[in-house]
């Protein structure tokens, strides 16, 4: 126990870069077991397990950040093959031997006598500078591990080595069961192996550069990931701040509207009802004339007011009351038809905003290219010809469907591009992995490796599941999107210009790279001669 805290101690003691970047911040010492936060920190197992032990939450100890579950702690492998070098360096440059000869204060060690098997400091190592025969002895360089030098066998030095038996002797080992073996000075042969230590030390130099590397670019990464999580959301946030006011304007003036319609709708009913009383009397008024003159003997009086009492009574129309309340509802039904399709175009929006973040440049690979498919010069333009054209074939090219793949493909992460669709009558987009089949007829389902959408005759749209999905689109997409999150297994169709969106693959698992796919399907003599062209990414506002 007292020397690991003596080691402790002399590696804490340690200067320079690579110890400050191999101390673990709670414990202050070179990392034991260490391992990585989701935040890119890394601490001693031991000591972030204790950390979170005792506390209720779970936060990282150096940037505060909360994790909503406590994280699976797993050793990293490549930190720690650093650190066990980096020790291994520290014991052997602090490691201290003292002179043996010395009675009170012990000094520190020049040289060591192989014969002797003693440590002598610059005083006490004079008598072997100066004495003839102890001018003689095997003097060496201090080491803690003096056994390691001495023959276990004859207590003789270890002065020659067995090059058939590849260990070091003594001149008595050399004569006795070595005798007949090729043995050379240890220092003869300690030379001949300088130049493969120094190798083996390059080697292991590369390994702590690279190892550093990888703990600096694992930390970068987390930074990223940490300061995209960040933008992500804030500008869901704001996304939502945006749709909640749009949705309280819209809301306060519906509720603005049917008070006024419903104010309207009771004057209306007051005015109808005042109307009717007043018909009413008019109408009760004309019944006692009628009443009166049906019994009078005065006919002179009763042919000259006929005319005014067989005109009719004005009277309202029920009718028109009950269209203008049918009214009222179809119109009110149509502001909440325009309030849900603003709120989703403000949503669709937003979110092929987002999606354009990670846009990429995307080119045409020639070498993938069927022998119809004319590719323009700067590989983003692609249209079917008529002749097929003499092509060297290889592995990668398509043979028998008019297909296309780009040169990038994409291994993790997000990506988006946009393709110009006008002007076709039938066309196929979509990615696709690294291994699919190119040669002989293609079905292009998840399956076998695609994820695609396709239009035919000019209006007809599926995407290729399984089986087949019929899709139904408002407008015909003139600039085509496609988006993919790797790690999220999604693949998102999008119209550019409506901001709408037309199918997903979700759910998915990638394990391969994936290329952007492109099928310009064949000209139809004309009929469908316009390229597919991938586009500059115009950002939505």
């Amino acid at each position: 126990m007292a020397s690991s805290t003596s080691q402790k101690q002399t590696l804490s003691s340690s200067s320079g870069p690579l110890a400050e970047e191999l101390q673990c911040s709670i414990c202050l010492d070179v990392f034991t077991d260490p391992v990585s936060t989701p935040c890119g920190h890394n601490f001693c197992k031991s000591c972030l397990n204790q950390s979170w032990d005792s506390s209720q939450t779970y936060t990282c100890p150096l940037c505060k950040d909360i994790f909503r579950r406590r994280p699976d702690l797993k050793i990293n492998t490549a930190l720690r093959e650093v650190v066990l070098l980096f020790k291994g360096m520290s014991v052997e440059s602090k490691s201290e031997v003292l002179c043996d000869i010395c009675d009170d204060i012990k000094m520190k060690a020049l040289k060591m006598c192989l014969v002797c098997q003693n440590s002598y400091c610059q005083t006490h190592l004079e008598p072997h500078q100066r004495v003839p025969n102890l001018k003689k002895h095997k003097l060496i360089d201090p080491v803690a591990n003096l056994e390691d030098y001495i023959c276990q066998k004859h207590e003789k030095p270890l002065e020659l080595f067995c090059r058939d038996d590849h260990t070091c002797v003594c001149l008595l080992c050399a004569v006795t069961n070595h005798r007949n073996h090729n043995t050379v000075p240890v220092e003869e042969e300690s030379r001949a192996r300088r130049p493969q230590l120094m190798k083996m030390q390059t080697d292991v130099q590369q390994m702590i550069q690279d190892r550093m590397k990888r703990v600096q670019d694992v930390k970068h990464s987390a930074k990223i990931k940490k300061e995209t999580s960040e933008k992500e959301k804030a500008e869901s946030i704001d996304l939502f701040t945006d749709l909640i006011g749009s949705i309280e304007r819209c809301q306060s003036e519906l509720l603005e509207m049917m008070e006024q319609k419903q104010k309207a709708a009771e004057k209306q009913t007051e005015e109808l009802i005042k109307e009717l009383e007043q018909e009413i009397t008019e109408l009760k008024r004309r019944d006692t004339e009628l009443e009166q003159l049906s019994h009078t003997e005065d006919h002179l009086h009763l042919l000259q007011i006929y005319p005014s009492l067989s005109r009719p009574a004005h009277t309202s129309s029920w009718t028109e009351i009950s269209n203008d309340t049918h009214e009222s509802g179809t119109n009110l039904r149509k502001t909440l038809i325009q309030l849900q399709e603003t709120l989703d175009e403000k949503l669709n929006k937003s979110v092929l905003k987002r999606m354009q973040q990670y846009a990429v440049d995307v080119t045409l690979d020639p070498d993938t290219s069927h022998p119809k498919l004319i590719l323009s010069d700067d590989g983003k333009q692609v249209t079917c010809g008529d002749i097929e054209l003499k092509l060297r074939d290889n592995p990668k090219r398509f043979d028998y469907c008019c297909c296309v793949l780009a040169k990038e493909g994409f291994g993790s992460g997000r990506f988006y591009f946009e393709v110009h669709v006008n002007g076709k009558t039938d066309w196929d987009l979509g990615v696709a992995r690294e291994s699919i089949n190119r040669k002989g007829m293609i079905t292009a389902a998840p399956e076998n490796g695609y994820w695609t959408i396709f239009m035919r005759d000019g209006s007809h749209y599926q995407a290729r599941e399984s089986s087949s999905v019929f899709l139904s689109l408002r407008v015909k997409p003139q600039v085509v999107s496609v988006f993919v999150d790797y790690e999220e297994g999604l693949v998102s169709f999008y119209d550019v210009e409506s901001s709408s969106q037309i199918y997903s693959f979700t759910g998915q698992s990638f394990t391969e790279e994936l290329f952007p796919y492109f099928c310009p399907c064949s000209n139809e003599e004309g009929k469908n001669a316009a390229p597919l062209i991938i586009s500059r990414v115009r950002y939505n506002e």
